[in-house]
């Protein structure tokens, strides 16, 4: 099952030098300290998907979508998949447009799903990715039809676990660090806390939320799937880098 976890058996504790590493950090905003000190060390979950292509299915069928009728489409494709003696990656790899549009997915997702198989198959999405900085890795990610530079960050921070991004884009982080500092030029601030932008920007979702969150979908809509030049499916020949890369 490819839907999105929050919370897993083996999470760790934040190291305690880095979680005293952003309240160093946090010394000139006290309200943005006096909220990491509320919250304490938090917990860090491993990768909730085998995958960086399983990751990105996720990401692009939740794209634009509440968390309600994210969740209706995805009891969609489950039911669907348990039909056909598959699964919800089995009718991704099949391509299957009308199916996939019957569970609620748009056409523009149907192809943007299509190229990421198509990626995966061109050996886009391999191992060799975790060992990129992530600008190299939100590179290529973004090739993809579908992926955007939100969807980059995400992938970057919860799945490959890069410490060090902060998802500018984001509008839940970008808004509570807003109000914690009074500063508008949230990517200045954020630097301050490097080399852990990440943390913080986990730290910001368990204050707006009240709990350690992982954005379910994107908060802005990224470039609609399918425009730029991006990873087409059905084309290998179409299939070109453009990065390095929730």
């Amino acid at each position: 099952m490819i839907r999105p976890v929050r919370r897993h058996a083996a999470e760790a504790m934040l190291d305690p030098d880095i979680y005293a590493h952003l309240l160093d950090a946090a010394g000139a905003h006290p309200p943005l300290r006096a909220a990491l000190v509320e919250a304490g060390p938090i917990a860090i979950a491993p990768p909730t998907h085998p995958s960086v292509a399983d990751r990105l299915f996720v990401e692009v069928v939740n794209q634009q979508l509440s968390t309600r009728a994210a969740a209706a489409i995805w009891a969609r494709i489950e039911a669907a998949a348990a039909a056909a003696a598959s699964s919800p990656r089995g009718l991704f790899e099949a391509g299957d447009a009308d199916l996939l549009r019957g569970c609620g997915i748009s056409g523009n997702k149907v192809r943007a799903l299509q190229a990421i198989v198509a990626a995966e198959a061109a050996g886009l999405l391999g191992p060799d990715l975790a060992g990129l900085p992530h600008p190299e890795r939100a590179a290529i990610l973004c090739g993809i039809r579908g992926v955007g530079p939100w969807t980059a960050d995400m992938v970057g921070i919860f799945h490959f676990h890069d410490p060090d991004i902060w998802p500018e884009g984001d509008v839940a982080a970008v808004g509570c660090l807003r109000r914690l500092t009074g500063r508008d030029d949230t990517r200045d601030v954020a630097a301050a806390f490097a080399p852990y932008r990440s943390i913080l920007a986990r730290y910001l979702w368990r204050i707006k939320d009240n709990a350690v969150a992982e954005p379910a979908s994107a908060p802005r809509p990224e470039p609609r799937p399918g425009t730029g030049n991006r990873v087409t499916a059905g084309r290998g020949s179409a299939i070109r880098r453009r990065r390095p890369g929730p």
